[in-house]
């Protein structure tokens, strides 16, 4: 279909970039890093920028498990309105991957997720939400503040939380145990995209509190009967064959097989990103394994 493939979101003054060091050198904070930004002839031009130029960058996903630490190749954006503490003039917003020679642009920015699901929303691209009727931003239900409510075509309300995912492997498993795995057999599209992943102090700790949170509160609002809840993973990326809850935590991946079980939807979302800012829409059917 046309529609799949057509452009639902895209990013205003974007460079290439490479990170240099994070945290940066002269600001501690490990949500800012050192960067070098190039002019680049898939670019806006920017005649303040140079081969040289280096700069300060808001990594508002940290590293995202490599993706955006240093010597990692990255696409940022010019900030242009800035706070009064602000220190950065950009914001990495998506990571160069290149394996085996096929190279993509993978949205680590997790707010860029909560626009593609607005404009998929706005362009009635979702399979199982038709022409909704209307629908707001940052709701308060229960004891958190979810990212969209509406209502659908037939009157009925809806909850849905979005979720960033920008990881994916062959295999979905520790680090530890990935060192001693071969995967070169494997065809360059067959891995799993999976969530969450990130620092915890023990490996028995779930890793996002916050959205083991969600999962929770989606399944108590689905009980209750008056709304459908929807948790949405918005996996930016297209090397991928299959989306599961990451079986490092198992807390938050038994949490959401019991909620999908109690009646929350899962919607994985799948988008790809062009050099020059652009997001496309792939698919919302992706395989979930649980």
């Amino acid at each position: 279909m046309e529609t799949q493939r057509q452009c639902i979101y895209e990013l205003e003054t974007t460079f290439s970039a490479d990170i240099i060091k994070r945290p940066s050198a002269s600001c501690k904070t490990p949500y800012v890093a050192d960067v070098q930004v190039h002019m680049d002839a898939n670019h806006h031009d920017n005649p303040e920028c140079d081969d040289q130029n280096k700069d300060l960058a808001h990594c508002p996903a940290l590293g995202c498990c490599g993706l955006s630490d240093a010597s990692a190749k990255v696409i940022v954006s010019k900030l242009t309105k800035k706070t009064a503490k602000s220190v950065c003039n950009y914001r990495v917003e998506l990571a160069e991957h290149n394996e085996r020679g096929n190279v993509q642009y993978i949205g680590i920015n997790p707010k860029l997720a909560e626009n593609i699901v607005d404009s998929c929303l706005k362009n009635n691209l979702f399979t199982t939400i038709h022409n909704v009727q209307h629908f707001k931003r940052e709701v308060k239900f229960l004891n958190s503040r979810f990212d969209f409510a509406g209502v659908d075509e037939h009157g009925k309300p809806f909850v849905l939380e979005v979720k960033n995912v920008p990881l994916a492997d062959y295999e979905d498993c520790l680090a530890k145990d990935k060192k001693h795995m071969d995967f070169s057999d494997r065809a360059y599209n067959s891995k799993i995209s999976y969530f969450p992943d990130g620092y915890r102090k023990k490996v028995v700790d779930t890793v996002s509190p916050r959205a083991l949170k969600h999962i929770q509160e989606l399944e108590e609002i689905v009980k209750k009967g008056e709304h459908r809840a929807i948790l949405c993973f918005v996996i930016q990326r297209t090397d991928i064959s299959s989306f599961q809850p990451s079986i490092i935590d198992p807390i938050y991946r038994n949490a959401l097989i019991q909620a999908y079980q109690s009646g929350v939807e899962i919607i994985p979302l799948v988008c790809s990103w062009t050099h020059d800012g652009k997001c496309h829409f792939v698919r919302d059917d992706l395989p979930i394994n649980i």
